[in-house]
């Protein structure tokens, strides 16, 4: 089977701070996420829990660029990504499970 890759993006219930992330297992690391496993971790420390954004490709090379894209964008247009699919920054992790 073909491996799946995912660029996703966390917020918190303020909607205030905004993580980029990839991984190849969306419901093991948001779940890792929400535990905040890693006290010290920015998500952590912050309360970044919500996803409110991902993308799904098959390659791996893609999916760190795309990341890396994302990640370098200015906040706004991180918003818009974010809002022409998800208007009400709903937490999607319900409806990957």
């Amino acid at each position: 089977s073909t491996m799946q890759y995912y660029v996703y993006i966390l917020s918190n219930s303020n909607k205030n701070v905004i993580y980029t992330g990839v991984t190849n297992d969306l419901v093991r690391r948001v779940y890792e996420h929400k535990q905040h496993l890693d006290k010290t971790s920015f998500t952590s420390r912050y309360n970044v829990e919500n996803l409110v954004y991902f993308e799904l490709t098959t390659d791996i090379d893609s999916a760190i660029a795309r990341e890396k894209q994302i990640r370098g964008w200015y906040r706004k247009r991180k918003e818009k990504l974010i809002e022409a699919k998800n208007p009400n920054w709903e937490d999607l992790y319900k409806t990957i499970l």
